[in-house]
């Protein structure tokens, strides 16, 4: 009798949601395990509730021991390994079609894509990436990451985002590998700093103003990003904004696992059962499958072979000399700083006095203007642009 009870408050209850929605759409199921906040399990509940709450066609089933009692579906386990295994058995069986998480660990190949919301004018912008690892090859992994974010963008709404690169060590040499796949068929639409020198490798002042809807790093520098644009309202100590450090996506990755911090309160906890919605309902492992495939055939495992090898060839062994000295005030940006000076001497040997330095962009080769043309050139055929 209490069993045809509920299944008949569920149905009222249902009605109900469909006349406020107008429809009677199937609710996305996400699962919320409990254990593990620094903020206590009551602070991940609240969360919960409030994600549903502001979502009527999202179903929350949170997995663990709540600590009081709640209107959302409740699946009982009493530790951290217990609650992953229902949590991985329920998206597996379809009885999910997404989770949130903390503590999680994902294959190599597998890394998060996060979403944050930038304090300059309030956009959202996804960070690729924040958790885990996509390729043990720095600059790989970051390609792979953004075509990660694009999958993740176009599953929430975004069909054309805009990408940018985030200025640190390997921008360059992914910028290149990024135009390289724009040019052989696979299409990203780049932005462009809104600095006065423009360009798609962006500075901290487009990371604050959220300039690309897409913001490309290594996962180790995104993980620091996203903590810091969550929580530098309230000192470290409680992340309050944005929707936590995302989807791992990996090609042929099979589930939708949405990751949060330790750190995250309830806002993000919302947020980030909000994003795995939007994931679930936009097809987020069949966008994966599109994306990669694409991007394969556009010559993404050639790209990775060839980041994978050595960035530029070498120099001989031998001392170089430098030709005669000639005022330098020409500037060839582009350049890792890794291989910089091994630039400098491979224009010596052609005759072309340069020197290295530092501009307000990353690392540059100076040198006389009519050089210019010539010295870049070079640089290009020789594999250093």
């Amino acid at each position: 009798m209490d069993t045809v009870k509920n299944t008949v408050a569920e149905i009222f209850e249902e009605m109900a949601r469909g006349l406020q929605t107008g429809g009677f759409q199937k609710r996305t199921r996400v699962g919320l395990t409990l254990m593990g906040s620094e903020h206590g399990e009551e602070e991940m509940l609240r969360g919960a509730e409030q994600a549903q709450q502001s979502d009527p066609t999202l179903s929350v089933v949170v997995i663990g021991t709540p600590p009081r009692a709640t209107v959302l579906e409740v699946v009982e386990a009493d530790c951290m390994a217990a609650s992953h295994a229902i949590m991985d058995e329920m998206l597996l069986s379809g009885r999910l079609d997404a989770a949130v998480t903390m503590h999680y660990s994902f294959p190599i190949g597998v890394s998060t894509v996060g979403r944050a919301i930038t304090p300059g004018f309030g956009r959202k912008m996804y960070v690729a990436n924040t958790t885990g690892t996509s390729d043990t090859e720095r600059v790989s992994a970051m390609l792979k990451n953004a075509v990660a974010a694009i999958a993740a963008a176009k599953a929430c709404g975004n069909d054309a985002p805009t990408v940018g690169i985030l200025n640190l060590d390997g921008a360059r040499q992914l910028e290149r590998a990024l135009l390289k796949l724009n040019e052989q068929g696979y299409p990203i639409r780049f932005t462009s700093s809104a600095r006065a020198d423009g360009g798609v490798v962006m500075r901290g002042n487009d990371l604050m103003q959220g300039v690309p809807d897409i913001m490309v790093m290594d996962s180790l520098t995104g993980n620091v990003m996203m903590k810091l644009l969550s929580a530098f309202l309230t000192g470290g100590s409680y992340e309050s904004l944005g929707d936590g450090y995302g989807p791992g996506i990996g090609p042929k990755y099979d589930r939708i696992i949405n990751i949060i911090s330790r750190a995250s309160g309830a806002p993000v906890v919302a947020g980030a059962i909000r994003y795995a919605g939007e994931c679930a309902k936009g097809g987020l492992l069949k966008k994966v499958e599109e994306e990669f495939k694409l991007a394969e055939k556009a010559g993404l495992s050639a790209l990775l072979k060839s980041l994978s090898a050595p960035a530029a060839a070498k120099t001989d062994a031998e001392e170089v000399k430098a030709p005669p000295e000639k005022v330098v005030t020409s500037e060839i940006p582009g350049i890792e700083i890794l291989s910089l000076e091994d630039a400098v001497r491979a224009l010596w040997k052609l005759g072309i006095f340069a020197s290295s330095g530092m501009g307000c962009t990353g690392p540059i080769v100076l040198v006389a203007p009519e050089d210019h043309e010539k010295a870049r050139e070079a640089l290009k055929g020789a594999g250093y642009l």
